[in-house]
């Protein structure tokens, strides 16, 4: 089968199924895992990853209230790929190609591709997702062992939480303006022992402000920003102005997970995440999980 993915999360999804040689294209945002490095790129964006995030937000903003699209895809190369298969998502308009708009892109080739659109916001969701991707693969079996997997690395952290109350979490996925990340991001959470007073698990992101943040008197801060690794979220956090972010910051320990990696894509390394917070309520740093001040 000849798979074109539109959105990392499903790329992810398909290398984790073992077909990831079927894959013949892929979104300008996916990187991982490094042997789809090689594959066409058919999407992109107008929008500049490189500007601070408070632009970024300001440009998408631009863009949608201008009705023009934040990503848009190469139709001549999609068709000169001929996919049997295309997979996009439904969560987010401005996050990847629309799904409506894949939609139609599909009806226009000859023959037609399948679309599978990814739409978990749940962990649960999430694996649905992997069951829905492998059903049209024929993987069905590889995906209930991939989930089984995934389950018990979940439990694992479970069983080692110590007694008492659970840590007051909030996990913060944009800094400008404030968004605490919603989603499966709580289940997270609460599989590595904390408790997220932030947001709401199967719900959308929430837009706080920061005073708002500090009265729910967290124990401890993870900063998530959706599409940054740590050292991008490093500079951003050195960026930002607002006193009572910097009081609350600084007085709270407050770790930096790699959000690009762990949190904001909707596919298997979101358990990976779940370890990462486990590891920063018990005070270590891993791969992809640092201290934002020692």
């Amino acid at each position: 089968m000849r798979i074109v993915s539109l959105v990392p999360a499903a790329t992810e999804i398909v290398a984790a199924l073992g077909a990831g040689s079927d894959l013949v294209g892929i979104s300008h945002e996916c990187d991982y895992p490094p042997s789809v490095q090689h594959l066409p790129r058919v999407t992109s964006t107008p929008i500049d990853r490189a500007l601070a995030g408070g632009t970024i937000d300001a440009e998408v903003r631009r863009l949608v209230d201008k009705g023009r699209p934040v990503f848009t895809v190469a139709a001549d190369e999609l068709r000169r790929l001929a996919p049997d298969l295309l997979l996009t998502q439904s969560l987010c308009e401005v996050c990847a190609v629309s799904e409506g708009t894949v939609s139609r892109l599909a009806a226009a080739l000859s023959p037609a591709p399948a679309v599978v659109a990814l739409d978990g916001r749940t962990v649960g969701g999430i694996f649905e997702d992997i069951r829905r991707v492998s059903a049209v693969l024929g993987l069905a079996d590889e995906a209930e062992e991939l989930i089984a997997g995934l389950e018990w690395r979940l439990r694992q952290l479970g069983g080692q939480r110590t007694e008492g109350p659970r840590p007051r979490v909030v996990c913060v996925e944009w800094l400008e303006p404030l968004y605490l990340a919603g989603h499966w991001v709580p289940e997270l959470v609460t599989a590595a022992g904390g408790h997220d007073v932030g947001a709401s698990a199967g719900r959308h992101s929430e837009r706080r402000e920061w005073h708002e943040v500090r009265s729910l008197s967290p124990d401890l801060v993870l900063v998530m920003l959706c599409g940054f690794d740590v050292e991008r979220t490093r500079r951003e956090l050195a960026a930002l102005q607002d006193a009572d972010a910097r009081a609350l910051l600084e007085r709270t320990p407050t770790w930096i997970v790699d959000g690009n990696a762990y949190t904001s894509r909707s596919g298997p390394r979101v358990v990976d995440g779940a370890e990462r917070m486990h590891a920063a309520l018990a005070g270590r740093t891993m791969p992809g999980l640092e201290r934002w001040r020692e």
